[in-house]
């Protein structure tokens, strides 16, 4: 009777212990579980082991339906959320590359370029900030040994006043003769001056003085006919 007891007891322990390995076997599956398991209702439960070879993509979500935890990994999520801000990314990519660029606005010049004609004779004046000299074909004024030619090319500065002495004036010209070279230099300066300092002022002193001081004059030398020493002259007889 002894020996069956021992036996028995034997045999339960066994058991015993086969059924305390399974217990704690499944404890550490579900340990294991809850470590990799994410609940929707927030964060893991307390003494849950976060696994250190875990990446950080590679994070789990679980859900409860109908008792059974569904594992959705966040990569999927991450794949989901980048495809709209690369959608969005993409117009303005192709927004910049379709802009037209922007010109550059072109820098003002100081100095002011103002042209005058008188019959065949063109003149052109160049007006900048100076201390009011005044040069003619690249010569000073006072080199132009006619007076008369002289005055007349300086009468728009002289009306001007105190203002021709702010600025310094080049003037040059070709083609024709002298007088019409000093008409044209005088008009391009009387231009010149009134575009540079935006008088309205000034420019009504010129038209009282003198109106082809700013409006070129059209008129031109009428060309010369046959049998005649001019355009309109003949030569005459001595006889009848």
């Amino acid at each position: 009777m002894s020996e069956k007891k021992t036996e028995e007891s034997k045999v339960e322990k066994k058991t015993e212990e086969s059924k305390v390995e399974k217990e704690e076997k499944v404890k550490k599956h579900t340990h294991k579980e809850t470590a990799e398991v994410v609940t929707l209702r927030g964060d893991p439960p307390q003494g849950a082991l976060v696994p250190s070879n875990a990446s950080k993509h590679s994070s789990t979500k679980s859900t409860e339906a109908n008792g059974t935890h569904h594992v959705v990994s966040e990569e999927k999520k991450v794949e989901q959320t980048d495809k709209p801000v690369q959608e969005e990314k993409e117009p303005e990519k192709k927004a910049k590359k379709t802009a037209p660029k922007a010109k550059k606005k072109p820098k003002k010049s100081s100095a002011i370029v103002a042209r005058g004609k008188r019959k065949k004779s063109i003149a052109r004046a160049r007006v900048k900030v100076g201390k009011g000299q005044f040069r003619v074909n690249g010569s000073a004024i006072n080199s132009v040994q006619n007076k008369y030619i002289r005055e007349l090319m300086l009468e728009p500065v002289k009306l001007a006043g105190e203002k021709a002495l702010q600025v310094d004036i080049s003037a040059s010209s070709y083609g024709g003769g002298v007088m019409g070279q000093a008409q044209a230099v005088r008009t391009a300066i009387a231009r010149g001056l009134v575009e540079y300092f935006e008088d309205d002022a000034l420019k009504q002193v010129y038209l009282e003085r003198d109106r082809s001081l700013l409006i070129e004059d059209p008129r031109r030398v009428e060309p010369k006919k046959y049998r005649g020493p001019k355009s309109r002259a003949r030569y005459q007889k001595s006889y009848r």
